[in-house]
């Protein structure tokens, strides 16, 4: 289930945008104002955050200029504004996309799925709530962050973007630690260990996924 950030200084349009989004399964955070929305994205991880402009405290170009200094999460301004300068200066600051009020439901889920086609594709995996994001260094699991090396964060990249797949300990080896690495099979070994254990306490079925190919290797098994 895909997380939404949404930013608004109208609770009615909140609810709207909810009532709108939960059907298609998004799970939905609303923050009333600018300051609760970057409250929320310093605390939690978002798929996608849903911009109001016109907000009275701090206005969305300035919200989304302040989301853009440590974060990549796509951003859809929503505004009642139409005119092209404004478009033009969302999308400089930072934002992804752009659509105004009165909008089409249809128009806004479609608009939020291609966006996070384009954004994720590569850059973000997600199976069954593991999520693994490139662009942020995370892997987190029903919104707990999970810290790894970044070696290991490399590893569980690796197996997530090629499932099903087998890897030996010598192509591990090369594709993380390079070819001119004088790495051993143990050391590929006690990072799978590492990674298990982390990943293993937050209640993720890591051992259904990430198995041993006994006498070759390992491969991530896609459920």
């Amino acid at each position: 289930m895909k997380k939404v950030l949404l930013i608004d200084d109208e609770n009615r349009m909140l609810e709207l945008l909810t009532l709108y989004l939960q059907p298609y399964h998004y799970e939905c955070r609303s923050a009333l104002g600018a300051k609760k929305g970057l409250e929320y994205i310093e605390e939690e991880r978002f798929d996608i955050v849903l911009l109001d402009i016109m907000m009275p405290d701090m206005n969305g170009w300035a919200v989304c200029k302040e989301i853009r200094q440590h974060s990549d999460v796509p951003i859809i301004m929503v505004t009642a504004r139409e005119q092209k300068a404004d478009i033009v200066k969302g999308l400089k600051l930072g934002a992804d996309d752009y659509v105004t009020k009165p909008f089409d439901e249809t128009e806004l889920i479609a608009r939020i799925e291609a966006l996070l086609r384009r954004t994720q594709s590569g850059n973000q995996i997600e199976m069954d709530g593991l999520v693994w994001n490139k662009n942020q260094f995370e892997l987190s699991f029903k919104s707990q962050y999970i810290k790894l090396t970044p070696k290991e964060f490399a590893l569980i990249g690796l197996f997530m973007k090629n499932s099903g797949r087998v890897f030996t300990r010598n192509q591990l080896i090369d594709l993380i630690w390079g070819m001119e690495s004088e790495t051993e099979g143990r050391t590929v070994d006690s990072h799978i260990r590492n990674i298990r254990e982390k990943i293993r306490v937050t209640g993720f079925p890591i051992d259904e996924y990430l198995q041993t190919v006994w006498g070759f290797g390992y491969k991530w098994m896609k459920k």
